[in-house]
């Protein structure tokens, strides 16, 4: 039976490839779909190896205090 993290894992790498494929297929945007699907690749890949991790914050503060 496959875990929470795993099938987050799995479902973000294949939105990846849905972005790879969309740029392949409209070279005018293929390098902001790589892009993307980097991103989606990296966080795939956050979920399997910690997925209680905390980020920071863009603006270092918590958003969940107060």
């Amino acid at each position: 039976m496959a875990r929470t993290n795993e099938l987050a894992a799995k479902l973000l790498r294949d939105a990846g490839m849905f972005f790879r494929n969309v740029g392949e297929q409209n070279p005018d945007v293929k390098d902001q779909m790589d892009q993307n699907a980097q991103v989606y690749d990296q966080v795939a890949g956050m979920v399997e190896s910690d997925p209680l991790a905390e980020l920071p914050t863009q603006d270092g503060a918590d958003q969940n205090a107060g």
